[in-house]
C-alpha cells in the first residue's frame, strides 16, 4: 500500500519512531483513504506517553492531555498525537471513569466503536487491522468492535454514530450490532443533547440520510430522541442541502414550532432564526405562490427549504423548481435596504430638514417603491419620486 499522510504528519511519526516509540495513523482519515476518498485531519496514535511526546517535539499544546492527546505543531500543521489507551467502566454511559495509557496498539484499537474505525496505517502505508475492518468496509457493514452490548453500554452515543455512518457512507448496520442498538436505545437519554445534536448535524448532510432515518425508526432510537418523527414524509424531503434544512424539515413534518425544536436541541440564535424564517415562509406558501415581498424577505436557502417542506406535505400541489425560485429572487431590483442608491442624509439634504423618525419612515417607503418597481433604483429617480410624494403628503 502507498504511503499516507501529509508531510507534517509523516515527519511527526518519523521523529517518534526515531525516538524509539511506535506511532501510526488512526481515525476517519484511514477509513476514508481505504474507501478511495480524499483523507484529511491526520490523527496519530503512539506508544509514547503524553510527557514523552512533549519531550520529542519543541512545539506542543496540551489540548486533552488528561486523555492522552497532545497537539504537535509541525511544518505549520497542527497534528493531534494521542497515546495508546484503554478505558475503564462507563458509569454514566457517556464517558470513561478512568483512562489508562498503554504501550500496545491492539489494546488501543480494541476500545474503539466500530471495526471500520479500528484501523491503523504505518508511516510506510502498511495496514494494521486486528478486527476485520477492511472486510467490513468491502461489504459495507458497520459492526461494533467485540461485544456490541459492551460498546453501547460504554458510550450510548455510539448508537447514533452507527446510524450517522449509514447516512454518510451508505453502509448497513450488521445484524447483531443493530439488535444491540434496539436493546439499548433508551440509554441515548444519558447522552448530553449537545453531543446528540453534533451527530444529527452530520447525519442530516449524508447522501444516504433516508436510509439512516429508516434505521433510527427500525432500532426504536426515534422513541428516545427529543421531538423526533418517523413520518415517511420526512424521508421524501431527503437528501438535505445542510443540517439546518434537515432540522427545518423535522420541524415542519413533526409540526413542532421553531422555539420548541431550538430549545430541545439547544440551537444557536442563528439556527433558531433560520427555523423561524422557514416557518414564516412556509405559512405564506400555504396561502399562495411566493410574492415579491416573500422573495425579498428571505434568502434562497429559506425559500427553497420552505418549498421542499410544502411539497412534502402537499405532494399534489403545483411545484416551483429551484431554478425558477432562484431566477425570481435574482430578478428583484434590490435584495436589502443597503442596495438602495440613497440614504437618510440624502433625504435631509433634499428638503433641508433635520433628522428624526420621519427619515426612517421615508426610507421604508422608498425601499417599498423600488422593490415594487414604482421607482428605479437610481439616485436621481429616487429624489424625483421622493420630492413628489413628500409634497403630495404635505
Amino acid at each position: 500500500m502507498q504511503s499516507f499522510g501529509s508531510q507534517g504528519s509523516q515527519e511527526v511519526i518519523r521523529q517518534l519512531e526515531e525516538a524509539g516509540y511506535e506511532a501510526v495513523f488512526v481515525g476517519g482519515a484511514v477509513r476514508d483513504h481505504l474507501l478511495g476518498k480524499v483523507a484529511n485531519d491526520f490523527d496519530i496514535a503512539t506508544s509514547a506517553f503524553p510527557n514523552e511526546v512533549k519531550n520529542v517535539f519543541s512545539q506542543t499544546i496540551d489540548v486533552g492531555i488528561e486523555h492522552g492527546t497532545v497537539l504537535v505543531l509541525m511544518q505549520n500543521e497542527p497534528i493531534e498525537v494521542t497515546t495508546y489507551r484503554t478505558e475503564s467502566t462507563y458509569s454514566d454511559h457517556r464517558r470513561p471513569d478512568a483512562v489508562h495509557f498503554v504501550r500496545t496498539l491492539k489494546d488501543d484499537l480494541q476500545r474503539r466503536d466500530f471495526t471500520i474505525n479500528a484501523l491503523a496505517l504505518t508511516r510506510t502505508g502498511d495496514l494494521i487491522d486486528p478486527f476485520g475492518g477492511q472486510t467490513d468496509l468491502a461489504h459495507g457493514l458497520i459492526r461494533a468492535v467485540g461485544n456490541p452490548d459492551e460498546r453501547f453500554n460504554e458510550d450510548a452515543l455510539r448508537m447514533l454514530r452507527a446510524i450517522r455512518f449509514v447516512s454518510v457512507l451508505g453502509f448497513s448496520i450488521e445484524e447483531e450490532t443493530s439488535l444491540a442498538i434496539t436493546r439499548h436505545a433508551e440509554k441515548i437519554r444519558y447522552v448530553s443533547i449537545e453531543r446528540i445534536k453534533m451527530e444529527m448535524d452530520k447525519l442530516w448532510t449524508g447522501q444516504y440520510v433516508g436510509q439512516a432515518l429508516k434505521a433510527i425508526a427500525q432500532t426504536n432510537l426515534s422513541a428516545y430522541l427529543p421531538l423526533f418523527t418517523t413520518s415517511e414524509k420526512l424521508l421524501h424531503c431527503a437528501p438535505f442541502e445542510g443540517p439546518e434544512q434537515g432540522w427545518a424539515m423535522l420541524m415542519g413534518i413533526g409540526h413542532f414550532t421553531p422555539l420548541e425544536l431550538a430549545r430541545a436541541y439547544k440551537m444557536s440564535n442563528r439556527e433558531k432564526g433560520f427555523l423561524t424564517q422557514v416557518a414564516h415562509a412556509f405559512f405564506n406558501r400555504q396561502k399562495n405562490d411566493y410574492t415579491i415581498v416573500d422573495l425579498y424577505a428571505h434568502s434562497i436557502d429559506v425559500l427553497w427549504t420552505a418549498e421542499k417542506l410544502y411539497h412534502a406535505l402537499y405532494p399534489e400541489s403545483k411545484r416551483v423548481s429551484y431554478e425558477h425560485l432562484t431566477s425570481a429572487w435574482e430578478a428583484l431590483p434590490i435584495h436589502s435596504k443597503d442596495d438602495l442608491q440613497v440614504n437618510g442624509k440624502d433625504l435631509m439634504e433634499w428638503i433641508g430638514q433635520r433628522g428624526g423618525r420621519w427619515v426612517g419612515e421615508w426610507m421604508d417607503k422608498i425601499e417599498s417603491a423600488v422593490l415594487h418597481q414604482q421607482c428605479d433604483n437610481d439616485a436621481f429617480r429616487i429624489k424625483e419620486w421622493f420630492l413628489n410624494e413628500y409634497k403630495r403628503e404635505k
